[in-house]
């Protein structure tokens, strides 16, 4: 009879210890996977900044470069106009850092390839103009727009980059069943637009 309570209470004590060694290991792999996600949630996050700085960077260009066109061609009303019009819009479509959804990603872009198709049209108006072509103002802009229409290629990539670490930590069984229950969503890339697969050219 004691050695069959024994027995019973040793089985029992195994059971108890495996489950709790099965919520230690739970606990400790929640733990791990909750913290890399905030940590490549961040990153994500800090390369969506830096996205949205480089278009910013562009943004304050324009200004200059209205100027500077309007300077020789003051009649190219409808092109510059076109221009400020395009920037106005692109600058006040942001979007929220903690709600990069498919659809409000998709609005910005358009905001932005409002303002870059606005530009290209501007860019060719200036084949019309050698003076304004020779600038040394103008030229100085022109390099600047080439290198943040290179930075914003590149910007655009680096959060791509660091949304597909994310999305990969956090869609993959079994962390998609803590990433539900964490709070972890699914966050929004950037999509090519037909054509767009290369940073703008700014040539003259």
């Amino acid at each position: 009879m004691k050695k069959g309570v024994i027995a019973g209470l040793g089985c029992g004590a195994i059971a108890i210890i495996g489950l709790i060694v099965i919520v230690l290991i739970g606990g400790s792999y929640a733990y791990t996977f909750n913290n890399t996600a905030v940590e490549y949630e961040a990153d994500a996050k800090t390369a969506w900044s830096n996205v949205e700085s480089a278009y910013q960077r562009r943004a304050d260009l324009i200004p200059n470069l209205v100027s500077t066109v309007k300077g020789y061609a003051a009649h190219e009303k409808e092109t510059l106009e076109g221009v400020i019009k395009a920037r106005s819009e692109a600058t006040k479509t942001t979007i929220d850092v903690n709600d990069l959804t498919p659809e409000k990603m998709a609005q910005f872009q358009q905001a932005q390839q409002g303002l870059s198709g606005a530009l290209s049209r501007l860019l060719v108006t200036v084949e019309r103009y050698p003076e304004l072509k020779a600038d040394k103002g103008f030229l100085e802009l022109q390099s600047q727009l080439e290198g943040t229409e290179n930075r914003i290629n590149v910007e655009r990539n680096r959060f791509n980059d660091a949304v597909n670490v994310y999305d990969k930590h956090t869609t993959k069984f079994p962390g998609k069943l803590l990433a539900n229950l964490f709070g972890f969503e699914e966050m929004a890339r950037f999509k090519s637009a037909p054509g767009s697969e290369n940073a703008p050219k700014v040539e003259f």
